[in-house]
């Protein structure tokens, strides 16, 4: 978001310092104009800081006009967590969709929105998908396989479950070298390429054509939704894990979700690191 600038030319004391010296019969009108500007100046500025970028289906009808049938926005979330699975989410819809596709209401990055909202708009985005599908890595996977790939993995392992759920790649869907799949994912990096054809990698029906979208869950509404629903679905997995088991209770996952939180590194430094944890990661 591009800084707000003012007008430094002249002051508000210059400004009420020559008005007065022009008039000396209204030197009380002349600073409280002075005082209405700033006002007005800092009001602005308070509300464009606060501005929430509002997601589009811009890139989604450019992937449509390339020949893309399905298009796809995937996110993840637990990158940074110490503990529990990494997921990425995907969100699919038709391209023939999109001529009277609207954007959902509410739809934005999950990490701007409340979990509250979060919550509320969760399954509401699942109906505005086509199909959704979160797959996730385990901990056990990241530590084997480190990060990056733990991610494709996932995303794959996502996308695989919503192509058979759309019926891509059945006996009574159109052949499936006649279906295009267009995907855009978050950030810079295109982690779903890289892991396909992998061995622990899932054949998906029909591989997507993959673009990156630096804060693709600010300005892509698939993302975005993508974003909310595997954000809701790793956080619903983290409490009731945390809920069914008391020895999990000390390190706070109900509230952290798994994140570096004092409470948790505490707990693993006092009783040391579950099962869940990702024991090649810096845990305290």
């Amino acid at each position: 978001m591009s800084p707000i600038q003012h007008d430094e030319s002249s002051s508000p004391q210059d400004t009420a310092h020559t008005a007065h010296t022009a008039n000396a019969d209204q030197p009380v009108r002349t600073a409280t104009a002075a005082h209405t500007a700033r006002s007005n100046r800092h009001a602005g500025q308070r509300s464009t800081t606060h501005v929430r970028p509002v997601p589009t289906l811009e890139l989604e009808r450019t992937l449509a006009a390339q020949g893309y049938d399905v298009i796809v926005g995937f996110d993840e979330v637990g990158r940074g967590s110490l503990a529990g699975p990494v997921m990425v989410g995907a969100a699919a819809i038709w391209a023939r969709d999109l001529p009277t596709l609207m954007v959902p209401e509410g739809v934005a990055d999950s990490k701007m929105l409340t979990e509250h909202r979060r919550e509320a708009i969760f399954h509401p985005l699942r109906r505005w998908c086509a199909s959704s599908a979160v797959g996730q890595a385990s901990n056990t996977e990241i530590d084997e396989w480190g990060i990056t790939y733990a991610l494709g993995v996932a995303a794959l392992r996502a996308l695989d479950e919503l192509e058979r759920q759309l019926g891509i790649g059945s006996a009574t869907q159109t052949p499936q070298s006649a279906i295009r799949v267009g995907g855009i994912l978050d950030g810079p990096n295109d982690y779903i390429t890289a892991a396909l054809g992998t061995f622990d990698a899932p054949d998906v029906p029909v591989p997507a054509h993959i673009i990156t979208k630096v804060k693709g869950d600010q300005h892509c509404a698939t993302v975005a939704a993508a974003a909310v629903i595997a954000k809701v679905t790793r956080d619903h997995l983290m409490v009731d894990i945390a809920k069914g088991n008391p020895a999990y209770e000390p390190y706070g996952w109900a509230r952290n979700k798994g994140y570096g939180s004092q409470v948790h590194r505490d707990a693993i430094a006092k009783y040391g690191p579950t099962p869940l944890h990702r024991l090649s990661w810096h845990l305290v």
